[in-house]
């Protein structure tokens, strides 16, 4: 069984709170800044491969008074996901002990993912392939992107067990002939993993 990992909340905890709190230290009005900012979409559009430069410009467009808010976004990002969802790097590990075949897909921007492989080395070295989704102009749940990890790698996907926070992500893969999980808690994940057999 090929066992394919999301990153971000499965992997590596995404607090977006983080790139925003040396500014505004209500996390109320964060989230009204979110949401006055359109800020899931907009950042949906650097993990399909956005430059800063454009991210800046849409900024500006919708919201201009907000952008000096995000002055700092990408030099703080790495703050936002600096901690580690620790059971899950058990489980990711205990499968690898056990010579499964371990892979990425990612929604995660080019200009960002440097310092994901800089605060975890290892998302470089573990996983046979990582397809992230900025490098691909492809963001799940496109099936697309589930088609590169499968062409590139020679993959069947009946063959392939693919474990992510996102329902729409788990539907996605689902819907392609894979296996998958929504990832929830690592305890579930084990538990689920064991029970197939692949742990």
């Amino acid at each position: 069984m090929n066992i394919v990992f999301d990153i971000g909340n499965v992997l590596v905890k995404w607090n977006i709170y983080r790139a925003f709190d040396h500014v505004i230290d209500d996390m109320v009005e964060i989230d009204k800044l979110l949401e006055r900012t359109g800020f899931n979409a907009w950042n949906l559009e650097q993990d399909r491969g956005r430059s800063i430069e454009g991210a800046f410009a849409a900024l500006e467009a919708k919201s201009p008074e907000d952008v000096i808010y995000f002055k700092d976004y990408f030099e703080r990002f790495k703050l936002t996901v600096a901690e580690p969802i620790q059971g899950t790097w058990d489980i990711l590990h205990a499968l690898k002990a056990r010579d499964s075949r371990l892979f990425a897909i990612t929604n995660w921007g080019a200009v960002t993912w440097p310092d994901a492989l800089e605060l975890y080395p290892e998302l470089g070295t573990i996983f046979e392939d990582v397809v992230v989704s900025g490098h691909e102009k492809l963001i799940k749940p496109d099936p697309a992107i589930f088609q590169v990890l499968i062409d590139r790698n020679g993959l069947n996907p009946e063959d392939c067990f693919f474990i992510d926070d996102s329902p729409q992500n788990v539907a996605a893969a689902r819907a392609l002939g894979w296996q998958a999980h929504l990832f929830q808690h690592p305890v579930a994940l084990k538990d689920d993993l064991t029970a197939r057999g692949l742990l």
